[in-house]
């Protein structure tokens, strides 16, 4: 069959925080892809705020270099898929993978192959993908090169690779300095035979199949992302299979429900580096962008309208987490960060808070989020949205509240299933790292959690890797938890395993919450004389309701407590004296921690200001009535 030699397409696939972005990075500098002059940012690929505050790649994104080859060869495209590390977002890695005919499974020179590592790879040898590994950051100190590629290939035959995908090439490089080499360098050092990252490319070219078509196959070009142009509208990113695209060409759009309607090409564009340039043809293998068809969706097909013919739709895992998201229904919705004054006014002005406003956005979200779904549930303001993982969920959340909406967020839940008539729930497989010395500590954890221990590892650094198997729900508010028993210095990652029986009950958070009371404004007096009875999270001044969280308390059950009582002006003093008294600094909790120390009784009121926990039945006494009821069923 004929072969495009001019053309490569791989996806550059690792855990987090292994380095993809970055070598990306290096292989765009040094193929030419950007002017002496040009003024560039580390980490090119991560365009998205979130992305760049969090430090880890959420959107699967396509660049293209033009690769000029040593010997005065013609140039060879090679088009690069930069996908997420972290399996919340697996969607993206799937969708990613199957613009591609290669992986490059970048794993740490000192780390090893981890939970992410698992995931992408096991998808990427379910397709049938060859493999290239690149053992990244071998200048690390602690790097033990030899040990790694061991536990690499315990890792392929772990995932039952066949012979064909176990022989893979092994190309050992630091990104950072945009350096790679097939020899292997002593652990520590950067590869002292090269210079660039010429041997990295010459194995691309080596390994990576050139895509092969038919000639009198009619037109077939597979949707795999979406993405939006103030002027062109929405563009569909897509892989053409066979056939030719033209712009201006008329063609049969074939779509998830079988219907088809023809459509024309008014744009087409090409990506180059990191930006696209209009096109007039693109052939087969080549990744592409076109508008001029508002409505096209992920998974559905352009085919030629003589002879249509769909390609399959792309399938995800189902969604492991849900929470409910809905209108925001505190006494403080649309009142800005503290309800008061000119600048509040202000900033509420462009404020989303109603119910039409927050589905049209949920809506949205699922046209370019093939891992997502959104239930109806039986308030009309309210949604049950259910994702891979907590991360994703907090992420969607994120974006929504920078958007300018007001949101109440349920605390979240694992999706269950009926297998044989039995619940069963998600699990996961959590790798941790941790000093040898909090290893009971987390151990411990884990068995508080349902965590069954699977295997253990000492590499004779002080450090122990532990591997469990643990119901999702143990995982909701692990992570801050763990960081604090192991000091801040223990590293945990997980992925999802399957379903297995339901567990039974998990007692994850021992302590109650310290519960407003009344409305008004924080006062110091009342943080000094509450302070002993918990762990505050509000400054002085803070405006607050009843049924709002303002603390963690000590013992089990929950307080209400008045944090807004003032001292009284007496005959002897004023009511501003002893004003200095120490007052602890409250804890902040993020976003996600707020998820986490969530109870079934709380949520999280989010707005573009301020993140508070409250409880969902905000008066006192309406509280205690439920909560009876509850004892007595």
């Amino acid at each position: 069959m004929p072969t495009r030699h001019d053309i490569r397409n791989v996806a550059i696939v690792a855990h987090v925080d292994h380095g993809k972005t970055t070598i990306v990075d290096a292989m765009l500098k040094q193929a030419g892809a950007f002017a002496a002059h040009q003024q560039l940012d580390d980490r090119m690929m991560d365009s998205n705020d979130l992305e760049r505050e969090k430090g880890i790649t959420i959107l699967a994104k396509n660049t293209a270099v033009k690769y000029h080859p040593k010997d005065g060869g013609a140039p060879i495209t090679i088009n690069i898929i930069d996908t997420p590390g972290h399996a919340d977002f697996g969607g993206e890695v799937e969708r990613g993978l199957s613009m591609v005919d290669a992986v490059v499974l970048l794993v740490d020179a000192s780390e090893g192959p981890l939970p992410q590592t698992r995931f992408v790879l096991r998808k990427a040898l379910q397709q049938r993908k060859p493999v290239i590994l690149c053992i990244n950051k071998t200048d690390r100190p602690d790097s033990r090169i030899d040990e790694v590629v061991n536990e690499t290939y315990d890792l392929f035959l772990d995932l039952d690779a066949d012979e064909d995908q176990i022989e893979f090439p092994i190309v050992y490089a630091c990104g950072r300095d945009g350096i790679a080499s097939l020899t292997k360098p002593e652990n520590g050092t950067v590869p002292a035979d090269s210079d660039s990252l010429e041997p990295f490319f010459n194995a691309i070219l080596e390994h990576v199949p050139a895509p092969v078509y038919d000639e009198e196959a009619p037109l077939q070009a597979h949707v795999t992302n979406l993405d939006a142009d103030n002027f062109l509208g929405r563009i569909a990113l897509l892989r053409v299979e066979q056939g030719e695209l033209r712009k201006g060409q008329t063609v049969a759009w074939i779509k998830r429900d079988g219907t088809i309607s023809n459509v024309r090409i008014t744009e087409l564009m090409m990506t180059e580096a990191l930006t696209r340039k209009p096109a007039e043809v693109a052939g087969p293998g080549d990744i592409c962008a076109v508008a001029g068809i508002p409505d096209i969706m992920i998974g559905e097909t352009l085919a030629d309208p003589e002879n249509p013919i769909a390609l399959p739709l792309i399938t995800v895992d189902q969604p492991a987490i849900s929470m409910t998201i809905g209108t925001n229904t505190s006494p403080l919705v649309g009142r800005g960060g503290t309800g008061k004054g000119a600048d509040a006014k202000a900033a509420v002005k462009n404020r989303k808070v109603t119910a039409r406003q927050v589905k049209d956005r949920l809506d949205r979200e699922l046209i370019g989020n093939v891992s997502l779904r959104v239930l109806d549930t039986e308030r009309p303001d309210a949604w049950e949205v259910q994702g891979r993982g907590e991360l994703a969920l907090a992420i969607l959340v994120e974006q929504m509240r920078r958007e300018g909406f007001e949101l109440t967020i349920g605390k979240p839940q694992v999706v269950t299933k009926l297998v044989d008539g039995k619940v069963h729930e998600p699990v996961e497989r959590l790798t941790v790292d941790v000093p040898e010395e909090h290893m009971g500590a987390v151990t411990q954890l884990m068995g508080v959690r349902k965590g069954r221990m699977d295997n253990m590892s000492n590499h004779g650094s002080g450090w122990v890797r532990m591997e469990f198997v643990v119901p999702s729900r143990g995982l909701i508010g692990f992570r801050t938890e763990f960081l604090t028993n192991t000091r801040g210095t223990g590293i945990a990652h997980s992925i999802h395993e399957g379903h297995e029986p339901w567990f039974g009950t998990l007692t994850t958070r021992n302590n109650g919450s310290l519960v407003a009371d009344r409305a008004g404004a924080v006062t110091a007096f009342a943080m000094t004389n509450l302070q002993e009875r918990g762990v505050l999270f509000t400054d002085p001044g803070t405006e607050v309701y009843e049924g709002m969280i303002v603390g963690e308390n000590s013992r089990s059950d929950d307080m209400d407590v008045n944090i807004t009582k003032e001292k009284k002006l007496t005959n002897m003093r004023s009511s501003s004296a002893d004003s200095f008294e120490a007052i602890v600094p409250p804890r902040k909790l993020s976003l996600e921690q707020s998820l986490e120390f969530c109870r079934d009784d709380e949520c999280v009121e989010v707005t573009p200001e301020a993140v508070r926990i409250r409880k969902v039945i905000l008066d006192q006494n309406a509280r205690g009535r439920a909560s009876s009821r509850a004892k007595n069923a």
